[in-house]
C-alpha cells in the first residue's frame, strides 16, 4: 500500500510551503520561512490559507452565480430545489441556545442543525445572488449561536454532534466571511472554544473505548470539524492534525482503516469495501458525505487527499454507490472489538438495511472523480444524477439523519 505524499495542487497558482521546500532542498528553504521542523513540512498546512476554502472556493460560488444568471441547467435546477427549501427564507428565526444536548435526557440538538441549515443556506442565496436579506439573515443565526452556545453535552452521541455540526457551522461561516454584519471573531472563539477541545478528546481518547469500537463516521465528523476549525481560524496545528489524522490515524476514520479491503478490477473497476458496509447502508453513505467534506476542504486548501493511497476513497465510493444501485459487489468478513475490553465482533455479509437510501453526497464526488480529473466513476456518476439536483437539510428527512450532510452540490459543483 503506498504511503507517498499526495500530488499537490495549487488553485491559487502560488507554489505552496511544501512545493517550496521540496523543490528548494527542504533545509535551506524551511530556514526561509521560518519553519520549525523539517521533519513536519511533509504534512504541512498551506502557508496562506485559501479563503473562501471550505467546501466552496471562489470559483465554485463564481460559477454558480453566472450559471444560475444565465437560467443554465443543472445549476439552475440546484439553484431552484434551494429557494424551495423553507430554511433558505430570510424569515427564518434562529433558536440559540447556551446547552446543545444529542443523546439521553433532554435532547434538543434539532435547534443546532435546523439553524446551521438555515445559515448555510442563506448565506449560498447571498453568495449566489447577492441578496442582502439572506446575508443578514445568516450572519444573524450565526452571531446568536457565537455568542450564546457554551456548552455541547449529553451521552456519547455528543461526540457526534460537536463533529457534525462543528464542521457544518464553520462552513456557514466560511462563507459569510468578509460580510460585515456577521461577527467572525466570535464565532473562531466560539468553535475553539466549545467545538475544538471535545472534536480533540474523541479523536486522542475515543471516549475511552477500544479503539474499533467506535464506527468509522465518528472520527470522520470530528476529523471534518478538526480540519474546518483551523481552516476557519488560519490555524495549521489543527488543520495539520486532520490531514494526518486521515493518513495515519488510529482510529476507524483513518483511510486505510475506514476502507480495509480492496478488489482489483471487479467488472472493469476497482472497488474498496468500506468500514461501515456490514452494518447498514445509511450510514455507510454518510460516510460518503463525511470523508467527502474533509476532502474537498483539503482540496481547496492545496492537499488532494482524493487521490491519496492510490485514489482509495474513490474505490471506496464506487463499492457504496454499485452496491446501492443494486449490483452485487464483494464482501470480506470484518473483525473488530467492542466496548473498552474489545469484545470480539464479526460481519459475514454487507448489510441491505436501508440499501439505496437518498442522501446529497454524491454530486461532490463525481463532479471532482468524473470532471476535475476525468476518470471513469461509472457507479459514482449514475448515483449522482440518479438524485439530481440535489437538495439539503429537510429534504431528506426531518431527523437528524436528514441534517448529517448540507447538500445542493448540484448547483455547487456541477461542472
Amino acid at each position: 500500500m503506498s504511503r507517498t505524499s499526495p500530488h499537490r495542487h495549487h488553485p491559487t497558482g502560488e507554489l505552496s510551503r511544501r512545493g517550496l521546500l521540496k523543490t528548494a532542498g527542504g533545509l535551506t528553504a524551511a530556514v526561509a520561512l521560518g519553519s520549525a521542523s523539517v521533519a513536519t513540512t511533509a504534512d504541512a498546512a498551506p502557508a496562506t490559507f485559501t479563503h473562501p476554502g471550505m467546501l466552496h472556493n471562489a470559483g465554485d460560488i463564481n460559477r454558480a452565480k453566472v450559471r444560475v444568471a444565465a437560467g443554465d441547467d443543472p445549476w439552475l435546477s440546484g439553484w431552484n430545489r434551494l429557494t424551495a427549501n423553507s430554511r433558505s427564507q430570510s424569515t427564518w428565526t434562529n433558536r440559540a441556545t447556551a446547552t446543545i444536548i444529542r443523546g439521553g435526557t433532554g435532547q434538543n440538538y434539532g435547534l443546532l442543525y435546523n439553524d446551521i441549515a438555515a445559515a448555510y443556506q442563506n448565506a449560498l442565496r447571498w453568495r449566489v445572488a447577492g441578496t442582502e436579506a439572506n446575508a443578514q439573515c445568516a450572519a444573524t443565526i450565526l452571531n446568536a449561536w457565537s455568542r450564546t452556545l457554551t456548552t455541547v453535552t449529553g451521552n456519547a452521541d455528543r461526540f457526534l454532534a460537536a463533529g457534525i455540526y462543528g464542521w457544518q457551522f464553520a462552513n456557514a461561516c466560511e462563507l459569510m466571511r468578509g460580510y460585515s454584519g456577521f461577527d467572525l471573531a466570535a464565532a473562531q472563539e466560539m468553535m475553539v472554544r466549545v467545538f475544538y477541545p471535545l472534536n480533540n478528546q474523541f479523536l486522542t481518547g475515543h471516549n475511552d473505548a477500544c479503539i474499533t469500537n467506535y464506527w468509522a463516521n465518528w472520527d470522520l465528523c470530528n476529523m471534518a470539524s478538526v480540519m474546518a476549525i483551523g481552516i476557519l481560524t488560519d490555524n495549521a496545528a489543527k488543520y495539520d492534525q486532520a490531514v494526518n489524522y486521515f493518513k495515519n490515524g488510529a482510529g476507524n476514520g483513518a483511510i486505510q482503516k475506514a476502507v480495509p479491503f480492496l478488489y482489483s478490477n471487479v467488472e472493469g473497476y476497482d472497488l474498496g469495501q468500506w468500514q461501515e458496509s456490514g452494518r447498514d447502508q445509511g450510514h455507510t453513505m454518510m460516510g460518503m458525505g463525511q470523508m467527502g467534506a474533509i476532502c474537498e476542504m483539503a482540496w481547496n486548501q492545496g492537499d488532494d487527499l482524493y487521490s491519496y493511497d492510490g485514489r482509495r476513497f474513490m474505490k471506496a465510493a464506487q463499492y457504496v454507490a454499485k452496491y446501492n444501485l443494486g449490483s452485487s459487489v464483494p464482501f470480506t468478513t470484518y473483525n473488530w472489538g467492542t466496548g473498552q475490553n474489545c469484545a470480539p465482533q464479526s460481519q459475514t455479509v454487507i448489510s441491505s438495511a436501508s440499501r439505496g437510501q437518498v442522501r446529497p453526497v454524491w454530486a461532490m464526488l463525481h463532479y471532482h472523480y468524473g470532471r476535475r480529473l476525468l476518470l471513469d466513476d461509472k457507479y459514482i456518476s449514475q448515483m449522482c444524477f440518479s438524485i439530481a439536483p440535489e437538495g439539503g437539510g429537510g429534504d431528506y428527512g426531518t431527523d437528524s439523519g436528514g441534517f448529517d450532510q448540507l447538500g445542493f452540490g448540484t448547483l455547487m459543483y456541477a461542472k
